[in-house]
């Protein structure tokens, strides 16, 4: 009976370790977190919190949807700094569509991390819960999509690469 009470307890205790240990585990964060990646370290930032602290407003033409959007955001460069110390010479994406890509030259106050459209958060459905665009993209032909294949949406994790 002891034993019974004992082994009942061990696989309770068990369970509630693997439950604690699956809790803090930021891969498995869901689309209301962002995880960041630097140094063999990760960390997870609620997609809520940077709704709050999304400060910079404007509309654009979005080559991808064909149509005018209003946006809200973070200026993606101070972004980096505040969370990474700097802006990495590169950073790799992995996106909630199992979209994957590493790309560089983010030094730029032009990037804008998009956590609104059209005056509502942004969810998976609408290419979200957070979006990179340019606020400008200059004389690039909207009608030629592939002059953003540096636009990236459906984040889910950012990962510094030296």
């Amino acid at each position: 009976m002891l034993a019974r009470l004992l082994s009942r307890r061990a696989v309770l205790a068990g369970l509630g370790l693997a439950a604690a240990l699956l809790l803090t585990v930021p891969t498995l964060a869901g689309p209301d977190a962002l995880v960041l990646r630097h140094d063999g370290g990760a960390t997870r930032l609620s997609v809520a919190a940077l709704r709050d602290q999304a400060d910079v407003r404007f509309s654009f033409f979005d080559p991808f949807a064909g149509e005018e959007l209003a946006v809200r955001g973070l200026v993606f460069r101070d972004f980096l700094v505040e969370h990474f110390g700097e802006v990495p010479e590169a950073l790799a994406f992995d996106a909630w569509d199992d979209y994957r890509v590493t790309l560089d030259g983010w030094d730029d106050p032009g990037w804008i991390l998009v956590t609104h459209q059209n005056g509502a958060p942004l969810s998976l459905r609408d290419r979200g819960p957070l979006r990179l665009v340019e606020r400008d993209y200059g004389d690039r032909d909207p009608a030629n999509l592939r002059n953003f294949n540096d636009w990236v949406w459906m984040i889910r994790s950012i990962k510094a690469v030296p």
